[in-house]
């Protein structure tokens, strides 16, 4: 699922040339690094930011992580970030993040705040920009590995850089280490206690209603492609474990998901289905449920279905994306959403 970018050694050189004249002047970034809106429905993890919130953390700091270690010396105030669930962690904190890599028209819904209003695309996800990010002049990076790792000693080069070694299952981590780097280590502790707290308040009231259900994660991904059912490692399954959420014992894994075909749309039955329906997407445009939803097992299965939108269950991973999914798991069951 994951794609990297490839660059030949000699494309490379010249781009490193041209970033390193473009950077000329930017003291910090010669030796940052060494190498070893939310929707209205969800409430705002940014809401207890404030602006003197760093001045605790005595800068300069040196982060260790997955590249290996990377001195901040001051309070980063312009952040390029290259995956959105970095965007949501950085924007999420108060933040400004001045670049990220966008594969649609514009930033979904979930990362429109005023911390990426003035923000720009540096390019696609599988292939940034390093001109582009040079050109905004941050004074941090932030990307993972699993996206960008031969990317990593040229961005190092342009502004202090810190790497996450992956995205999606490890997503509060990440949040943890983007804190350090801000000097947000507070704030960040305490969005992902409200949330956590939040999750177990609203799962609580669904098995008290509901009779503790069983509930099925039913993704459509591709046309001609095979579903997937999520397990407890994706982004989703995590937020219904922490809400305490029952699961069936094929997606009730350590895993991120298993693939199942038409023929075997049997094994995503539970008591509730939440399934992923395109036309509630922002930017739909795919026939991948037809083959399913088609056939004669889908009205057969006995589980109550709730169609929800991929952008909002899926890619949306972060505190902002976890709240959106709860408020949805609220409306499905009729419970209190425990906004308070």
């Amino acid at each position: 699922m994951h794609l990297l970018p490839h660059r030949t050694r000699h494309s490379a050189n010249r781009v490193v040339a041209s970033i390193l004249a473009l950077a000329v002047g930017m003291t910090v970034a010669a030796c940052g690094s060494t190498a070893p809106t939310a929707s209205s429905a969800a409430p705002s993890p940014s809401a207890s930011v404030d602006a003197t919130s760093a001045a605790a953390v005595s800068f300069p700091i040196t982060v260790t992580h997955h590249r290996g270690t990377t001195e901040i010396p001051a309070a980063p105030q312009r952040v390029v970030a290259l995956d959105n669930s970095l965007v949501a962690a950085v924007a999420g904190l108060g933040v400004d993040v001045v670049g990220y890599t966008l594969d649609q028209p514009k930033l979904p819904a979930y990362l429109q705040a005023p911390e990426t209003a003035d923000g720009v695309s540096v390019g696609l996800l599988a292939s940034p920009s390093l001109e582009q990010i040079a050109a905004l002049k941050p004074d941090l990076i932030v990307s993972s590995s699993v996206r960008h790792d031969e990317l990593y000693e040229q961005l190092a080069q342009i502004a202090p850089t810190v790497f996450t070694e992956t995205t999606g299952p490890t997503w509060k981590e990440n949040i943890r280490l983007v804190a350090q780097a801000l000097g947000k280590q507070s704030e960040a502790e305490a969005q992902l206690a409200a949330y956590e707290k939040r999750s177990a308040a609203v799962g609580s009231e669904i098995n008290a209603k509901a009779g503790n259900p069983t509930v099925s994660l039913v993704r459509f991904v591709a046309p001609s492609k095979p579903a997937r059912l999520y397990g407890n490692a994706s982004f989703p399954g995590i937020v219904l474990k922490d809400a305490g959420l029952a699961r069936p014992a094929i997606q009730d894994i350590d895993d991120f998901m298993v693939e199942i075909s038409a023929e075997e749309l049997t094994k995503a039955d539970a008591d509730q289905i939440f399934y992923t329906d395109p036309s509630l997407d922002e930017y739909p445009g795919d026939s991948s449920m037809a083959t399913f939803t088609g056939s004669a097992l889908w009205p057969a299965l006995t589980g109550t279905k709730h169609a929800i939108s991929d952008d909002r269950w899926y890619p949306s991973v972060g505190v902002q994306g976890a709240h959106l999914i709860l408020d949805d798991l609220a409306t499905a069951f009729a419970v209190d959403p425990q906004k308070s």
